[in-house]
């Protein structure tokens, strides 16, 4: 058991945490904040749902399933998973092109990989994306999901928006004369009351609160003769007795495996066509996973395993598109207020999801009268929340030039073309930036008994210190041979001790220099760490003419120099 426990690591956060047993009063503050948590769960699955193009009950599906088996089977004991605003931007062009069965195959690809990455135990090196990356790519989503919500907010009534983002813009812009004032007031008194919440009242939730003053205002509305779009008008399901409006109290039952069902077994093609929406899917889901555990981590003092969070977001996954649920991952602000409500084990975010499959069951048909004005409000808070202003102004100002310009790069090419260019050219930026930076730091210096500062030395020796990694972007100005020609010396020692890499490229110069004309018929002394000199002198085995020799330190090879003479 404990071998496979090794081999891939599952469940092992809700293992850790009722390794000591759990009480009743473990179970009573888990379900409290499970509870609160799921106030604000249901309606933001149900807007990301629909700000992607679907009916709304997709977004609870995933809520549900993802909700369940992510804390039980993960690594992380207080992370809540279900459906983010961090896949809109994905998720709706997938949905548009491909529909719900695309984004489906993509979603159960994305969970596959997931898995495979957990079991090559890949977890540690999402943290390796760049802060400025992270940074970029979120704020980005953020203007493009908030702008996209302003449709809803303020009843402008277009139909589908279409295009790139500055189209978007202007279709928006087009429609400000057909604003419905009612629909427009019942958005913002929602948002106003969201944003004010906690000033009004700390027992509600102000998701709730803003949610359940802008369906009494649509009831209101509505009772006067004027029309507002909500849930139950907006969307219909399919029912043995017919349609009906809002969403359905149960998943729908004309899902079937067969060659017209959704789930039908893929062509090759569709694999083929999906395979990069699922890799955008998988690495989103990974990264922001991952993020919101690191984040649950420092509120609750906890440790997370990340390669169990992988594979239990990827399994989710995986039953989420099997239930026609969208993609999930961890959601760092249910996370947050999962534990700023008490909760104390995986069961409380569980639990959450449990409370809202319960909702759904029980009261399917008041969910209907949601406005559809005070869900897109919900979604402008989201996207206010996740840009971060703050840390985006901040890297601005305090930030290396170098981290300033990945931030901005990253967030133009979100807003601009999509989010995988900002995320694929964030990283590819923020590496090359890093290599100049790290080629930059590889210092050089050479003496002679003409000219040496560093120790004293005979005037037949040269000594050439390198400090710093020597790698492909440094080994050009780090080694460059034209020094050697003002020298007339018969013994070299080549200065390693502080160099605490080299790679390929350095060997290759390395041998380069060391039969270079100016060298030739010179006594060569290599100084470094041992498994450097080891590489070194495999490297020049095919060069037997060379007289060099390992020496562990500048003293030693001067000692050994000064006896041979």
């Amino acid at each position: 058991m404990k071998t496979e426990y090794k081999t891939f690591p599952l469940a092992t956060a809700i293992r850790e945490s009722l390794a000591n047993g759990y009480s009743k009063k473990l179970f009573g503050q888990d379900l409290l904040s499970a509870f609160i948590v799921s106030l604000v769960a249901l309606p933001l699955a149900m807007a990301l749902a629909i700000a992607v193009g679907l009916p709304p009950q997709h977004g609870i599906y995933t809520a549900i399933v993802a909700g369940i088996l992510t804390p039980l089977l993960g690594g992380s004991r207080l992370q809540v998973s279900g459906p983010t605003a961090a896949f809109v931007v994905i998720i709706a062009p997938i949905i548009s092109q491909y529909g719900l069965r695309g984004l489906i195959i993509a979603e159960i690809m994305a969970g596959l990989m997931l898995v495979a990455l957990a079991w090559a135990r890949m977890g540690r090196f999402i943290s390796f994306v760049p802060y400025p990356v992270t940074t970029g790519f979120t704020a980005g989503i953020a203007v493009v999901l908030g702008t996209l919500s302003l449709n809803d907010l303020l009843g402008l009534g277009v139909i589908s928006l279409q295009g790139e983002f500055v189209e978007k813009v202007a279709t928006l812009l087009e429609h400000v004369p057909s604003m419905r004032a009612p629909e427009a007031a019942i958005g913002l008194i929602s948002l106003a009351l969201m944003f004010a919440g906690k000033r009004i009242t700390t027992k509600i939730p102000s998701v709730i609160l803003g949610i359940g003053a802008g369906t009494l205002l649509a009831l209101l509305f509505t009772h006067y003769g004027t029309e507002i779009a909500t849930i139950g008008n907006r969307f219909t399901f399919e029912t043995p007795e017919g349609m009906r409006q809002g969403i359905p109290p149960t998943p729908p039952y004309f899902h079937t495996f067969g060659e017209a069902g959704l789930f039908a077994w893929p062509t090759w093609e569709e694999l083929r066509v999906m395979m990069m929406p699922a890799v955008v899917i998988a690495a989103l889901a990974a990264l922001e996973s991952l993020l919101s555990a690191t984040v649950a981590d420092g509120m609750s003092r906890t440790r997370h395993d990340p390669n169990a969070e992988l594979a239990a977001i990827g399994i989710a996954n995986i039953a989420s598109g099997f239930a026609a649920g969208i993609p999930a991952t961890g959601a760092i602000a249910r996370t947050t207020t999962n534990i700023k409500s008490g909760g104390r084990t995986p069961i409380s975010s569980a639990l959450h999801a449990v409370l809202i499959m319960l909702y759904v069951l029980a009261l399917a048909p008041l969910i209907s009268y949601v406005p559809m004005a005070a869900l897109a409000a919900l979604l402008v808070l989201v996207a206010y929340n996740m840009s971060h202003y703050h840390q985006f102004l901040r890297i601005l100002k305090i930030a290396p030039r170098h981290d300033s310009l990945v931030l901005l790069t990253c967030f133009g090419l979100t807003v601009f073309i999509d989010m995988v260019a900002g995320v694929t050219v964030g990283v590819i930026l923020a590496a090359l930036l890093f290599i100049q930076r790290m080629s930059e730091i590889t210092e050089v210096a050479v003496d002679t008994a003409d000219d040496g500062t560093h120790i004293e030395l005979p005037p037949n020796v040269m000594v050439y210190h390198i400090s710093g990694p020597l790698f492909f972007a440094s080994v050009e100005r780090v080694l460059d041979r034209t020094a050697f020609l003002r020298h007339k010396v018969d013994t070299f020692i080549f200065d390693m001790q502080h160099v605490p890499l080299v790679d390929m490229s350095g060997l290759i110069a390395i041998k380069n220099l060391f039969t270079s004309e100016p060298l030739q018929g010179m006594r060569i002394y290599i100084c470094a760490r041992s498994e450097i000199t080891d590489k070194i002198m495999q490297k020049l085995a095919d060069v037997p003419q060379l007289d060099v020799r390992p020496a562990p330190d500048v003293r030693t090879a001067l000692a050994v120099t000064s006896t041979a003479s």
